[in-house]
């Protein structure tokens, strides 16, 4: 099924692109803009909370976030759930449905987005008409095979209090890059249960590990979500490789 929800929006052009103007985006040729435009059927406005696919799902569409975050998640029978990771403007929805068929986790808003619709049918033309457009589809994937990996890394070896500062630098990180908030910007949109169940601990020892943060004053939680105090010092306990992220490809 398709997003919950879901508003269609007038579309922006792919001249007009805001994602184009940041610098942290590869930008189109005229050859490839020419197909993005051919590509692109419009733009779908996602209310936070919705659904936007959901495990199982055949869709017959491929998104691109142009505004706003969510998230990715498995679900267990019992209805425990692990977020796996978090989509943000750039990124990619619903290639894994477009590939194998169907889709192997569900993703949900955690704020307002804007979405760009391709036609899932439509994707191969990428490799027959756009050479340079296939081989970004296949960077972008693998981007998110090595955020995996370091979320493995962090859900295993990492103690609880690194885990979480570990957590709020990625998506601070990640936020930053992409133009969801400024560099500035301290405040990170996220309750305690998406911490745990991001990070594979309980909802308690969540809230314990936080206030321990929060007693070495490197940040500070409330309905709100988190707002971070010292940037450095949550690295640092992270053990965070601060590098100057590349310019990266987008659809």
């Amino acid at each position: 099924m398709d997003a919950i929800n879901h508003r269609p929006r007038q579309q922006i052009t792919c001249d007009a692109c805001p994602l184009r103007k940041r610098q942290e985006f590869r930008d189109f040729s005229e050859d490839e803009l020419a197909f993005m435009r051919s590509f692109k059927r419009g733009e779908l406005i996602i209310d936070k909370g919705a659904a936007i696919l959901q495990e199982g799902a055949h869709t017959p569409h491929l998104y691109t976030v142009l505004s706003g975050w969510a998230f990715r998640y498995k679900m267990m029978r019992d209805g425990r759930r692990q977020i796996v990771n978090y989509a943000m403007p750039g990124d990619i929805v619903g290639l894994q449905g477009s590939l194998m068929g169907e889709m192997q986790h569900s993703v949900e808003a955690l704020s307002q987005m804007v979405l760009c619709v391709f036609e899932r049918a439509e994707l191969f033309g990428l490799f027959t008409k756009s050479p340079e457009l296939a081989y970004d589809v296949t960077w972008i994937a693998s981007r998110e095979e090595c955020m995996l990996d370091d979320n493995l890394l962090t859900v295993g070896r990492r103690t609880a209090q690194e885990k979480i500062a570990y957590l709020v630098v990625f998506l601070w990180s990640r936020s930053a890059a992409c133009g969801l908030t400024v560099r500035n910007a301290v405040d990170i949109t996220l309750t305690q249960q998406h911490v745990a169940d991001t990070l594979g601990l309980s909802l308690v020892h969540t809230n314990k590990m936080i206030r321990k943060l929060a007693e070495r004053k490197l940040l500070t939680w409330s309905d709100g979500g988190c707002r971070i105090l010292d940037l450095k010092g949550l690295a640092r306990l992270a053990q965070w490789d601060d590098e100057v992220p590349a310019e990266r490809p987008f659809l």
